[in-house]
């Protein structure tokens, strides 16, 4: 998808509850259901730990930070760089991480994005997302607690009957509309209201008002109740969310033509919110039964004709437009803008041709190259773990991620580098504070 066209995002990941998950059978599919078990080993791609180690290292010291709480304690694992012996924690998090960079990449100045998580990861993917959209007061907007009644109660701690959703935006000047969102006062809170506007009459703070007449402002805290099981509205997915929670979500944080993506969008409560308020939408999931359950779900709430459905194959029609069907990601028109301020580039420069070392192999090429040597201070040390690969050329500046623009470096040196020098002026900062090897 292009940079900046997405106005609001909201969607329910995997939680990473180290179980499996299966459908009931109003799905009509013994094959529904998901793994939420994450392992390092097997999950974690190459090409992920390149990307976030390139392009965010503050969300790489998050994931390295759970891999060291998590990851067991051999001797073995202790010798090897964490980066080769994560855990599921961590893993998760790769996981989450490269998908969470896209989404900020996606989303328009304008738009916001509410992630649903719950207590076993919701504190990584806090530190995890205000490193991607910043931790500025501006951009983390909101930790919406989902709370209910109902569940098991545990026999030695408190019954669990919340989640998380944690909201940011991608600057200050965010969509929010609070009047479509406004909770009728309750009987009691109208009678309090009215008090204090007689008792206060002609206090500053009180004075003249007058309760808005949709209801008050809501909170951060949003009590509604989960699909019971002879709920009409259970279509049997095994994750499956209200669409009052996140009716409110789409009618708060976008207007009627906005366009609403959901990266997890299995049983299609985002699709379905985003269609019955004239909003436009996007939908994905691995799920091979997906695009049936948009369907069904669009028909079950009166937003598809049913006669329109045919034979599922596409071409769904609506009262106005048409659902299309993709099994292939659209190609970017946007020539691979980047939306991050810190990648856009002054000068555009061309990786040479040929396939592109992955991080450790260009890594092992530099060791055998320029030994355990720091290339910014001239420091050999006796454990090649102190060194850092990092670019000569910043990546602001049009550097390339190829091994000819990468350089070996330790800690401070590192640090001092940042996106602002290139290795050349790392070396003359570093002479003139005295740093350099002697």
């Amino acid at each position: 998808m292009n940079s900046d066209c997405v106005d609001l995002i909201a969607t329910d990941p995997p939680f990473n509850k180290s179980k499996d998950f299966h459908a009931t059978p109003e799905c009509g599919s013994e094959k529904v259901g998901f793994h939420d078990r994450w392992s390092w080993e097997t999950e974690v791609q190459p090409a992920w730990l390149d990307k976030i180690q390139d392009d965010w290292p503050a969300v790489w010291e998050v994931i390295d930070a759970a891999n060291a709480i998590y990851m067991h304690k051999t001797k073995k694992n202790l010798k090897r760089p964490r980066h080769e012996v994560g855990f599921g924690m961590g893993a998760f998090l790769c996981f989450m991480a490269v998908r969470l960079m896209e989404m900020h990449r996606i989303l328009k100045p304008t738009g916001s994005i509410y992630l649903h998580c719950d207590h076993t990861a919701s504190h990584y993917l806090k530190a995890v997302m205000d490193a991607i959209f910043g931790p500025r007061k501006e951009n983390y907007r909101n930790e919406i607690i989902w709370c209910y009644r109902g569940g098991g109660v545990p026999k030695s701690d408190f019954a669990k009957t919340h989640d998380t959703i944690l909201r940011y935006s991608k600057t200050d000047a965010v969509t929010f509309n609070v009047d479509p969102v406004r909770i009728p006062y309750s009987e009691e809170s109208a009678e309090r209201l009215e008090y204090k506007a007689k008792a206060f009459r002609g206090d500053k703070t009180y004075d003249a008002y007058e309760p808005h007449p949709d209801g008050k402002h809501p909170e951060d805290w949003w009590p509604i109740q989960p699909l019971s099981s002879s709920d009409p509205e259970r279509y049997g997915y095994p994750t499956q969310k209200p669409l009052r929670l996140y009716e409110r979500i789409i009618l708060a944080s976008s207007n009627p033509g906005d366009m609403v993506l959901d990266p997890f969008c299995g049983c299609a409560t985002t699709p379905v919110c985003a269609e019955k308020h004239g909003r436009q939408w996007a939908g994905i999931d691995i799920w091979e039964n997906a695009r049936t359950a948009v369907v069904d779900r669009l028909v079950a709430n009166g937003l598809l004709r049913p006669g329109d459905a045919g034979d599922r194959r596409g071409g769904d029609l609506f009262a106005e437009g048409q659902l299309h069907h993709v099994t292939v990601p659209p190609a970017r028109t946007d020539h691979g803008k980047a939306a991050a301020a810190a990648f856009r580039t002054k000068v555009v420069i061309p990786e040479p041709p040929g396939t592109r070392m992955t991080r450790a192999e260009m890594y092992a090429h530099l060791l055998t190259q320029h030994g355990a040597k720091c290339q910014g201070c001239d420091r050999t040390f006796d454990d090649p773990r102190y060194l850092e690969l990092d670019h000569n050329t910043p990546r602001a500046d049009g550097g390339v991620k190829h091994i000819s623009n990468r350089v070996l470096l330790c800690g401070p040196c590192n640090q001092l580098k940042s996106n602002i020098y290139t290795l050349s002026g790392l070396r003359r900062e570093n002479t003139k504070r005295g740093y350099m090897a002697a």
